[in-house]
């Protein structure tokens, strides 16, 4: 049923473009016309994710990047792997194909389970988050303490959702890419004949065959958003979605006899490749409801809610260690190239948050001093299910010879699935941006959250406070000084560790930043922002033991510029200088060294140029550079750095009544290998980068 649901919304996304388009097309007059297609900056300048409300970047005192649902149609970006990229503080944190996609923001991993929010709530990022009904994604880079709560310090990522249209639109997509991925989209939006209604529809499939040979799967996604303008001063929104994706999951590499780097492997081989080997499943659904009512002139008054249901069944054949030569190397592959194969099994896994907020936001003055101020609650819980797993050697295979390992015998299952990990956060919080002057702007911001967490038997209560000071020596800048504070949950111990599932204590982290942006009248818009983050340091010991000990400091620089060089000729520009210290551990082998997988350097520019030759042709070109970066705590192995470049191109023509938009894209275009991703975690694996890849879209819009 799933693959026939599949193949009819693909078949649909092109009959419906191509039933509008011979339905309103002038067959006296074929010929088609040319049509101006694009945004010309990559990032667009507003958010939420920096306050309590969408406010202009130029006025927010943090470092903040947002694409929106043009950018992503222009740049073919189908995940969240695709469009952070594009920022230089963002990289990959254990971003397995087809498993979840993990990140870092300023050196620091992301937590899967308050990190990632869905119009402001937390969801679990342990999936792909479907893009289809988002209207943009928001990436704040640093502490969220004030308006988040609980979440890791190098940031949050928020997706916005999609909201019913004014005016009809109506919009299909369709694209192959890779080794034959086809992928098809439709958008529907607009008003009921009572204009009080309106409505957003979006539905996709995709048939995934990626660049790792074997690592197949497919995917299904289904929303809807719906609004009703009760009365000029209460609107109601309701929005609502559904993914199923089933993909083999490629796991990454470690190193042989745990001391170098692999050679001769490519990023296409699959070792999770067995005749027993299964696809991980997720199912995710999601239900948001928002309620707004304006008090008074200048006063609003909203309520918002949110649940998330996920479910999860995880398989690997996993590849870890190596029992072939002497005594053995765990983690790391024998010399020969020989590494031990484990199933892997945990099913029924589910993880159910809700959260609920209610705020009152207004504007007034105090003489001449003017506020703007924001008072609310929040409430929320998570409730995670799983089983004991099984996780049993059946065998070794090898890097460059793989061998066919038998699977476990039929009775090794999951045990029984119950509620294992509960939290609670309950909030009170508080924000008045007050203009002293029309120069000096003070943004002073307290949050007071009671934390619960039921396997770590805690019970803590936290003050976060915020404060930033804005100067605008003239009408095109603003300078900003900020400090800030922020909370995250204790990391649990990881598998296979001595103290495996054990909780740390929940911590704090500290933030300076001061930073400068400029809207200049020549289009060019600009961001800096000098940072130092500071938080306890957690790893796996000597011990095999998962410890809290010591600091980790990240100190960094973060640039962002996008302009308009000539007028057929767009750029932008995102990089950071990043300088991290592991310190106070007591242990010279750590102390002073890098933290892993994150680079010292990293940037990405992209360039677009209209061809006036040809008019509704534009030609695009990326560059991407990361620096080397430490594999392990004592720095004694690292990745090397490296260039990838890209180039695209996209054609818009009218056609009849349709407009039509052609796109291609070439990514990694000189096919380098590189290590993109290093990550300590279960053992510590490397993840290499795609090789050269393909990708060809069209989208109709009538």
């Amino acid at each position: 049923m799933n693959r026939h649901l599949k193949y009819t919304i693909l078949a649909g996304a092109v009959a419906q473009a191509f039933i509008a388009n011979a339905q309103a097309q002038d067959t006296t007059h074929p010929v088609a016309e040319v049509v101006v297609t694009g945004n010309r900056f990559i990032t667009v300048d507003r958010a939420s994710v920096g306050g309590f409300g969408e406010a202009s970047l130029f006025d927010t005192p943090a470092s903040i990047t947002a694409i929106g649902r043009t950018q992503m149609q222009d740049l073919s970006i189908r995940s969240t792997t695709d469009a952070m990229r594009f920022d230089a503080s963002v990289a990959d944190a254990y971003n397995a194909v087809g498993y979840a996609e993990q990140f870092s923001i300023r050196g620091f991993a992301l937590d899967n389970n308050y990190s990632y929010r869905k119009d402001g709530f937390a969801i679990p990022g342990d999936t792909q988050i479907p893009l289809e009904n988002k209207e943009r994604i928001e990436v704040l880079k640093g502490l969220a303490g004030l308006t988040a709560g609980i979440a890791t310090p190098g940031g949050i990522v928020n997706y916005v959702t999609k909201r019913p249209t004014a005016a009809p639109l109506r919009s299909a997509t369709v694209e192959v890419s890779e080794r034959g991925t086809l992928y098809g989209t439709v958008d529907l939006g607009g008003r009921f004949e009572d204009r009080r209604f309106g409505y957003r529809i979006n539905a996709a499939a995709a048939d995934l065959h990626p660049y790792v040979r074997g690592a197949n799967g497919d995917r299904q996604f289904v929303s809807a958003a719906f609004d009703w303008q009760i009365t000029p001063d209460a609107l109601l929104q309701l929005d609502m979605d559904y993914q199923r994706k089933a993909q083999i999951t490629a796991p990454g590499f470690q190193l042989i006899r745990n001391e170098v780097l692999p050679t001769g492997v490519s990023p296409n081989m699959l070792l999770n490749d067995q005749p027993w080997t299964r696809p991980v499943t997720t199912k995710d659904s999601n239900l948001g409801l928002r309620f707004e009512y304006k008090l008074a002139p200048g006063w609003l008054a909203t309520v918002a809610a949110n649940k998330h249901w996920f479910k999860r069944n995880d398989f690997t054949a996993f590849p870890y260690g190596c029992s072939n030569e002497g005594a053995g190397f765990y983690p790391g592959y024998c010399s020969n190239g020989d590494y031990d194969v484990y199933d892997y099994q945990s099913t029924g896994e589910r993880k159910s948050p809700w959260g609920v907020q209610a705020q009152v936001q207004g504007k007034f003055a105090t003489g001449t001093i003017r506020h703007a101020l924001t008072v609310g609650t929040s409430y929320s819980e998570r409730h995670d299910s799983f089983g004991d797993y099984v996780y049993d050697y059946v065998g070794y295979s090898n890097l460059w010879h793989p061998l066919v390992s038998p699977h476990v015998a039929a009775d090794r299952v999951t045990g029984s699935v119950s509620e294992r990990r509960s939290d609670e956060e309950r909030a009170l919080f508080a924000q008045d941006i007050v203009s002293l002057t029309n120069q000096l702007t003070v943004h002073a911001g307290l949050r007071h959250v009671d934390v619960k967490r039921s396997d770590a038997h805690s019970d803590d209560s936290f003050l976060l406070p915020n404060v930033a000071l804005v100067f605008s020596p003239a009408r095109e800048w603003n300078v900003y000084a900020a400090v800030s504070h922020g909370l995250q949950h204790g990391g649990v111990a990881p598998m296979q560790t001595a103290n495996e599932n054990q909780v740390l204590a929940p911590q704090r982290s500290h933030q300076v930043e001061i930073g400068a942006k400029a809207a200049l009248d020549n289009g060019v818009n600009l961001s800096a922002a000098l940072f130092q983050i500071r938080q306890g340091l957690e790893y796996t010991d000597a011990n095999n033991t998962f410890v809290r000990n010591g600091k980790e400091t990240h100190r960094g620089l973060e640039l962002t510029a996008q302009g308009k060089a000539t007028p057929a000729l767009d750029w932008s520009l995102s990089l950071m200088a990043l300088n991290t210290r592991q310190e106070g551990t007591g242990q010279a082998g750590i102390d002073g060294k890098r933290v892993t997988d994150v680079p010292a350097f990293k940037s990405t520019a992209w360039v677009q140029y209209a061809v006036a030759a040809v008019p509704g042709l534009k030609l695009d070109g990326t560059w991407q550079y990361s620096g080397r970066k430490a594999f392990d705590v004592e720095n004694t192995v690292f990745v090397p750095d490296y260039h990838v470049f890209g180039v695209g191109a996209s054609y818009g023509v009218k056609w009849g009544a349709t407009n039509v938009t052609l796109r291609a894209r070439a990514e990694n275009l000189f096919d380098k290998f590189y290590w993109r991703d290093v990550t300590p975690e279960l053992g510590g694996y490397l993840l290499p980068g795609a090789p050269r890849t393909f990708r060809m879209s069209a989208q109709f819009d009538f």
